[in-house]
Formats: structure tokens, sequence, C-alpha cells
């Protein structure tokens, strides 16, 4: 059967291409085909595959001097062609099982050890700082120990990503990470100064978690899954801080103070060898994805090329001039910097702050600071399912990611401020379980901006980039850190009220929340 080919060019009439007799792409001297990267399967099934019964070609005709590039429609009868349509998005049941879902799923996985592993030491701090004699004060140097490593990092490891990939650089990340976990309790030992120097490693691992999960989840999915794929991914992460909390004071009592710190990190290497043998860095590298899953992803994902070749095309070093002036680029860095002095200033004292407050013990105050991460991890993916509808029925991405961000940050603020006026460690406890659980519509907002290829943010505005830009707001983001963790133990001891750093706190949330609102955006910037 012939397939005929019809061009505008009044002086190439047609010529005819017999698919039959010969499946691979033709080549002569005056004329080159390339078929697009959705219509060739890799070299382990076959030569091409077909999507729909109408396809697009481009062809390039190359004769003397005169170059031209012409476009096609293949048809086995010649006739009329439809317009080409998107592959129906996938039912619950198709997505649930679909290869992506695997690959965030492992994604969730080792961003819960990545918290699990840090949160450790808030719950840890209570009993150390008895045995040695800390002061409120230091307790917060030690705490935000963690934060000197993850200062150094996140540009660094965003580079990295962009260049290698987050596959491979979240290996590396893990395997140290863990091995830094499992060699505190010796570090604790030793001298103050190991223990610090090993939380600063354990900092250093974990700043490229956040810019590998960006990295994969723009490759993986198509731009309508992509705040779906970071709501599972970071439900896990609010996980590792739920199993964190609570499994430590258990683990304490039955394998002694550093019994958590020797199991997880031992987990972690386990992570790695799982990561390694089971995923791939791009769906169509995949030997597991179905034909019908990769041609959802490729025909869906929006500038699919450009994301997955993003590791080849991006500079080592990057535009940070041409980054930092841009409005765009400041909305993130300063939603970062909030997202996270709230984050870690919730992680690191609301245990502390339920033993004093409320005169509770280690474990019942493990467990009022656990449930609302577990809250967070499910508000989370909800949130982020929402804001995809949104965008599906045709919202713009940059009011979406405004409104997840304006619930996200004001629901916390308001939440805090109800907080400091509870009267029972549980009122607290659902109190702060309402802040962190709102706080996951942020996840929707800023965080979706910051990513490749995904709902968020960095993805959207800076596909290129996106590495980078998160690597930049998180180094913010983790100057805000160790400025809220260190500062709210010297606030407390100096003023005497863990209720006033919580005002303040609430106050700065509804401020950053604005900054976003007016000059956030969901479009491409052009930083180049």
């Amino acid at each position: 059967m012939n397939s005929s080919l019809l061009f505008d060019r009044s002086s190439i009439r047609s010529f005819s291409l017999s698919t039959s007799q010969n499946p691979k792409t033709p080549v002569h001297d005056s004329c080159k085909i390339l078929f697009p990267p959705c219509l060739i399967q890799s070299s382990k099934r076959s030569s091409y595959r077909t999507v729909s019964s109408a396809t697009s070609l481009r062809l390039r005709l190359r004769h003397g001097p005169v170059e031209g590039a012409l476009r096609a429609r293949v048809s086995s009868d010649g006739g009329e062609f439809p317009k080409e349509t998107e592959l129906p998005a996938p039912s619950f049941v198709e997505f649930i099982t679909s290869e992506r879902v695997k690959v965030v799923a492992m994604l969730a996985l080792a961003l819960a050890l990545c918290n699990a592993d840090r949160v450790v030491m808030s719950v840890a701090i209570v009993p150390l700082s008895l045995s040695h004699g800390w002061s409120r004060s230091f307790g917060g140097v030690v705490q935000s120990s963690f934060l000197w490593g993850y200062l150094i990092s996140p540009i660094a490891g965003g580079a990295l990503v962009d260049y290698y990939g987050g596959k491979v650089v979240m290996a590396w990340g893990v395997a140290l990470w863990s091995l830094a976990t499992f060699l505190t309790p010796w570090a604790a030992e030793t001298s103050i100064w190991a223990l610090l120097t090993m939380r600063a490693l354990l900092g250093v691992a974990e700043g490229v978690a956040l810019p590998c999960m960006n990295n994969m989840v723009a490759r993986w999915f198509p731009q309508t899954e992509r705040a779906r794929a970071v709501g599972l991914a970071m439900a896990g992460f609010q996980l590792g801080s739920a199993i964190g909390l609570t499994l430590s004071p258990i683990l304490m009592s039955q394998a002694g103070l550093f019994g958590p710190f020797v199991i997880f990190g031992l987990s972690g290497f386990l992570w790695v060898l799982v990561w390694i043998s089971a995923t791939s860095s791009t769906p169509d590298r995949s030997p597991q994805i179905s034909k019908s899953e990769l041609d959802y992803i490729l025909n869906n994902r929006k500038m699919s090329s450009t994301v997955d070749n993003q590791a080849k095309r991006s500079k080592v070093i990057p535009p940070f001039r041409r980054l930092l002036s841009k409005p765009p680029t400041w909305s993130l860095i300063v939603a970062n910097a909030m997202h996270s002095w709230g984050f870690f200033v919730i992680l690191s004292w609301m245990p502390i702050y339920f033993n004093t407050i409320y005169r509770v013990d280690l474990r019942q105050a493990a467990w009022f600071s656990a449930v609302p991460w577990s809250m967070m991890a499910i508000v989370g993916y909800f949130a982020g399912a929402w804001s995809d509808i949104l965008i599906q029925r045709g919202l713009s991405v940059t009011m979406t990611r405004k409104i997840m961000q304006s619930i996200g940050f004001v629901g916390p603020g308001i939440a805090l401020c109800c907080l400091t006026a509870a009267k029972s460690p549980l009122i607290a406890s659902a109190w702060l379980t309402l802040a962190v659980g709102l706080k996951s519509f942020s996840h929707s907002g800023f965080l979706v901006n910051l990513q490749v290829g995904v709902p968020t943010k960095l993805q959207e505005i800076a596909p290129h980039y996106s590495g980078v830009l998160h690597g930049l707001s998180n180094t913010a983001g983790t100057f805000a850190a160790i400025i809220g963790t260190i500062g709210a133990g010297f606030f407390v001891e100096l003023v005497g009220s863990f209720q006033g750093f919580l005002l303040l706190t609430s106050l700065l949330y509804i401020l950053s929340a604005l900054f976003f609102d007016i000059y956030a955006t969901g479009e491409r910037v052009d930083f180049d």
C-alpha cells in the first residue's frame, strides 16, 4: 500500500513511499524524512510506531543551496485528514497502576526517609540536652547544624540534576545521607564537633532531594498530572515527619537513644538498591512501561523534547544575573523562604513546645506533633488533584498557582494565631493540624513553579533551569530556616514566650502570600 505525500511546493507535486517494503526511515541525497519522537519506538521493539490514523511527519528537503521545511500528512487512502487529537486521559485505576506512579512512589519513599532522618534529632535533642547540660538556645544550634550543610548543596545539586538527571543524583544523595544518619551515634559519643559535622553532612546530601524529585516528575508526567504527582511525592515527605516523630520515641525505648538513627540509615541503603535496579531516568528508557502509557506521556507532556533533552542542553554555569533580575524568581525565593521558616520551626520546636507549655511527656509530645504531618500528606494530594482539575477546566496556570499559594500561606497564618490561644494540648494539636494541612496547598503553588515540567512553578517558568532555580530558592529557604530555628530558641530565652514567636511567623506567612500573588506567574519566563 502506498501513502501519498502532498506538498505545498509547486515544483514538487508528489512522490510515493512504500511503508510495507521498507519500514526504516528513508535516506536520500536530496530528501530526508525525520519522524517525531512519539512515532519512533525503541530499538527493542520496532523501527516505528503509529499513534493515530492521521499522523504528521516533518520532511526536510535539501537541493543544492535551497533548504526548505515541508509538512506532509500520511493517509492510506490519500483523502482528507482529521485533526490529530490527544490520547484520552487514563482512568484512576490505570493511573494508580502506571509505571510513572511507581516512579513517584519511590520518590515519595525517598522523601519519607529524608524527613525521618532529619526529624529524629527533634526528639533526641530532649534527652541529649539533659545528658549534656545544653541550654535551649544551644539545642537550637545543634538542630540547625543540619541546615548548615543544607545551605551548601541545593544550588550545586540543582545544577548537577539539570546536567546528569534526577535518577543518578538522587541515588548518590540518599546513599550519603543514610551514611551520615547511620554514623550519628558514633559522632555524638565522640565530640560535639563530630556531631555537628555529621548533621551538616546530612544536610549536604539531603539538599539534592527536592531538585531530583522535580526533575523526575518533569520527565515522567504531563502537565495535567504534575500537581497530583507532586502531591504524592510530598505526601511521602510529610509522612516521613510523622513516621520519624512517632517511631523515634518507641525505638529509643526499645533500642536505646540512637536506635532510630541506625534503623533509618540502613533503610536508606536498601532504598538505593531498589531505586537503581527498578527505575529509569526517563519513560522512553524504561523496559517496563507499556506502549499506551509511553504514547500518553509523550503526546501530552508540554514541550517534551525540551524536557527530555534538558540535561544535554542546560548550561553547567547558569545565567545567575538574568535569573535574579526577574520578579517571578523573587516570588519563588520569598515563598520558599517562608515555607522553610514555618516548616522547620514547626518541625524542630513543636515537640519541645508541647513538652514545655502543656507538660506532656516526650512520647505524647512527639505524637501531638506527628498528627499534623499525616494530615499534610493527605491534604497535599487532594490539593494537587484540585489544582490539576482547575487547569483542565480552563483556569489559567497563573491564577491556579496563586489560589493554591494563598490558601497554603494565609490559612496557616490564621491557624497559628489560634494555636497560641489554645488551652489544652488536644486543642493546640487540632489548630496545628489545620495549619500544617492547609500549608500543603503551597506545594501546588510555588513548589510546582519550581519544577521542570511538573505542576510546579519552577518547571513552568524555567524548564531549562528548574534545578538551579530550585537551588537558589532552596538556599534562601535554608537561610530563613536557620534564622527561624536558632531564633526561636533565643527568642524564648530572651522574651520567655513561644506564643510570641508563633505570632511573628503568622505575620510573615500573610506578607509572603501577598508578595507571591503580586509577582508570581505560571507562564514561561525568558532567562536566556
